[in-house]
Order: C-alpha cells, then sequence, then structure tokens
C-alpha cells in the first residue's frame, strides 16, 4: 500500500469499514455519474428565477464542492451534497415566480432555513418534528414535490401548456422540442430500466445533441465554446443574498418549508443510504448522523452565501454505495469530479430548459415510489396524503401543499373520534397554516 493509499484508509476508516481506497474511488465516479445532472438542471431553473445562467452555473458547482467536501470530510459519509430537487423548483416558480419576490429575497431565506435547520439538529427539536409527522404525510410530501417537478419538466418541454378553458392542456406534439423531449424521455427511462449509471445525464445530452442537429440548438463552433479557460464568475451571485427582506417579507410558509423539506429529505436519504451500505447497527444507531445533517446545514447556509437554493443529500449517492463506497471518500471524489466540471461551463450554458424536462419528469417518477408507504386502508390517512399530493402541482405550491396536507390530517382525525393520534405539534403546524391561508 502507497503511503497516499495509507493515509486515505487510516483518515477514512476504509478498511475498518470493509473498503479499499480503489473502490472508494470507483464508488465516487459512480456517484458523480448519477449526480452530475444537476449541473444542467439547477442552472436552468435558477435563471428561471433571474438569476445570470453563468453564475448559476458556477454557484451550483461551487455550493455542490463546499458541501460535498464537508460531508466527506467532517462527517465521513459516502453522499454526495448539491442543490436539491424540489426546493430549487420551489426557490424559483414559488418564492421568485407566484409570490413575485426577488432572487436575492429567496436567497436570504435559504440562509435562514439553514439556520434554523442547525439549530434543530443540534436540539432534541429535530426528532420531536420528526416523530410529530405521521409517516403518510412523509410520504405524501416527497410524491406531491415529484408531480410538481414533473409537471414542471412537462411545461418546459412544451407537452403541458396553458388554456384558457381548461387551465391546461396537451401541447402542440408534433412540434420539435416536445418530440426530442420524449426521445429523451424514452432514452433516460430505458437507461434506467437496465441499470446504466449516468442514465439521466445521458437523457440531457442525448435530447441537446439532438436538438443542436434539428437546429434548436447552437452548435459550439470553437474550442472556447465548449471548453472555460476562464472559470465562470460568481460575482452576480456571490453574497447577494437579502436577509433583512426575507424578514421584512414575514415568510413563515417559506422558511417553513425549506426547513420542513430539508430536514425529511436529508434525514430519509441518510437512513436510507446508510442502510444500504449496512451502516446502522443492530441499535438502529447511525455514526456521525448528527455530523451529517450538520454537515447539510452548513452547506445550505454556504449556498445561500455562493449563490444558490438549499443543498441536500442526494439519494443517488446509493448507486455509489452499491459499488461498494463506505466512506467520506466517495464524496470528496465526486467534489474533485464537480470541480473539474467547471472547465466545461459553456457547454453546459448550451443544454435549453426542453433537454433537461426528461431529467424532470424521471425525478418525478422516482419519488412517487414513495407512495407505497401510505396507509390507503385509513381513509383518514389517505386523504390527508391525497391532499398533499394533489394541492402541490395544482396550486403550483409546495407550501400549499403541505397546508392542506396537515390542516385536513389534524381535523379529519379529531373529527373522527381519533384526536389522541394528533400531537400538539402538529396542531401548531395546521394553525399556522390555517392563518397563513387566511391573511395571504
Amino acid at each position: 500500500m502507497s503511503a497516499q493509499s495509507s493515509f486515505l484508509d487510516k483518515f477514512f476508516s476504509i478498511s475498518k469499514k470493509g473498503s479499499t481506497v480503489k473502490t472508494e474511488i470507483l464508488a465516487g465516479v459512480t456517484t458523480f455519474m448519477a449526480v452530475s445532472y444537476i449541473i444542467f438542471v439547477n442552472p436552468n431553473i435558477m435563471h428561471d428565477a433571474g438569476m445570470p445562467k453563468e453564475a448559476a452555473i458556477a454557484a451550483t458547482i461551487y455550493a455542490t464542492i463546499f458541501a460535498s467536501l464537508l460531508m466527506g470530510l467532517w462527517a465521513n459519509f459516502p453522499i454526495a451534497v448539491a442543490p436539491g430537487m424540489g426546493l430549487n423548483a420551489f426557490f424559483a416558480y414559488y418564492v421568485c415566480g407566484k409570490l413575485g419576490l426577488p432572487w436575492q429575497v429567496a436567497l436570504g431565506a435559504v440562509f435562514l432555513s439553514g439556520v434554523i435547520f442547525i439549530l434543530l439538529t443540534v436540539t432534541n427539536i429535530r426528532k420531536i418534528i420528526i416523530e410529530s409527522v405521521p409517516r403518510s404525510l412523509k410520504s405524501a410530501i416527497v410524491v406531491g414535490i415529484g408531480l410538481f417537478i414533473s409537471f414542471i419538466g412537462l411545461q418546459n418541454a412544451g407537452i403541458v401548456v396553458s388554456n384558457p378553458n381548461t387551465f391546461v392542456s396537451l401541447g402542440h406534439m408534433s412540434d420539435i422540442k416536445p418530440i426530442l423531449t420524449c426521445i429523451g424521455l424514452l432514452v433516460t427511462a430505458i437507461l434506467i430500466s437496465v441499470q446504466f449509471k449516468g442514465a439521466i445525464l445521458c437523457g440531457i445530452l442525448t435530447t441537446t445533441i439532438l436538438g443542436m442537429a434539428f437546429g434548436d440548438v447552437a452548435v459550439p463552433q470553437s474550442l472556447d465554446q465548449i471548453l472555460s479557460f476562464n472559470l465562470p464568475s460568481l460575482a452576480p451571485v456571490f453574497l447577494q443574498l437579502d436577509i433583512m427582506g426575507a424578514l421584512n417579507y414575514g415568510i413563515f410558509s417559506i422558511l417553513f418549508t425549506m426547513t420542513i423539506v430539508e430536514l425529511f429529505d436529508n434525514v430519509g436519504t441518510l437512513i436510507g443510504v446508510s442502510s444500504k451500505a449496512n451502516m446502522i447497527d443492530k441499535d438502529g444507531h447511525i455514526e456521525n448522523l448528527d455530523r451529517a445533517l450538520i454537515s447539510d446545514a452548513t452547506g445550505t447556509i454556504a449556498s445561500s452565501l455562493i449563490g444558490t437554493s438549499t443543498v441536500t443529500s442526494y439519494v443517488e449517492s446509493a448507486a455509489g454505495v452499491a459499488e461498494g463506497g463506505r466512506t467520506g471518500l466517495v464524496a470528496i471524489v465526486v467534489a474533485i469530479l464537480f470541480a473539474f466540471s467547471l472547465i466545461f461551463a459553456p457547454l453546459i450554458g448550451v443544454v435549453p430548459a426542453f433537454a433537461t424536462a426528461p431529467a424532470l419528469i424521471i425525478i418525478g417518477a422516482y419519488m412517487l415510489m414513495e407512495i407505497t408507504h401510505i396507509k390507503f386502508d385509513d381513509f383518514t390517512e389517505t386523504f390527508p396524503a391525497f391532499m398533499t399530493i394533489i394541492m402541490m402541482p395544482l396550486t403550483y405550491s409546495i407550501a400549499s401543499g403541505f397546508g392542506f396536507g396537515f390542516i385536513s390530517y389534524t381535523l379529519l382525525k379529531a373529527c373522527s373520534g381519533r384526536i389522541k393520534e394528533v400531537s400538539l405539534i402538529m396542531w401548531l403546524i395546521s394553525l399556522a397554516f390555517a392563518v397563513n391561508f387566511y391573511l395571504r
């Protein structure tokens, strides 16, 4: 064993965890392939929020590098951390879109949610909140966000369009963009079905290349349009957050949604990936779980300073774990590969929204799998879950889905003579949402 390998083995306790340096590096490459689609998807979503696209590309990559390094070096977890799908859509299409707030104010809200997340993690409040929300609602939240993301993807592709009579309808499927999106979607679904690593990334690239072939995407004419010898500038978004603007707006529902989604998403991902990696002991304890959660929260604060939406642990990290990854070296490799991707910033900027649409639709399909954890044999669980799921895409608001789900759960349980099943936390959250709905 070389001196470098010996150092890495000792620092990350690789041998103790039943792995090797080579296995960890290969697992890191696999995880990068599974997660790298965010390089293309998140900048487009941030651009829709009003951010300059080049700066959004830089912010996405730098935030991922910082958060993944922290997860690897401090928490020693084989998990990549990057701007989260769902929360980036909430940021762009609800906070900046529906509410019309500047993206600077939205970044201020991201900062505040990160601070709250840290406070919840270092106290026992995190555990109380997680245990207070029923499993059916937790699962419904994931499914609802998935449908919301897919809806956005279908819109970006022109497959679903607005209609003054029916609100939405099928777009012109003879147009080239919906056709190319459908091809990319099929390619992605097939590759996922045969368990091809990097399937989502391949779908994005396939759709982009076809767009170039049909003249809907600009073809790079020189090396400078493919590779960047001057790294993309963060200046337009770096430290541009408006914390006071976020506080002055009175954004309870925004902060609540960001914090709760971040909390459940991270806990669920960390538990799921740890279970797959056999990192949970017989008492259900996960080593360094608190460090991993604090790493996520710190990464969220950093992402707001860097200039992008909330970062979160990526469930796609399970791909690297399946390849044998067991330590933080996996996350370090992911961070290094994301840093390398900075030189491809001009090429990333070429990728249009309709080329990333297949990724959004596929992610929604992935998140639909959580529906199996809803208790469909108990209507007091089914109906609130249904309201959570359906109201997110139909109101174009993750927060509204939360509100309808929580309120219907508490009222239905109480009116069915099962009030003891509703925790005090659930009552307080439901009351806060009811007040928020009334005052808006």
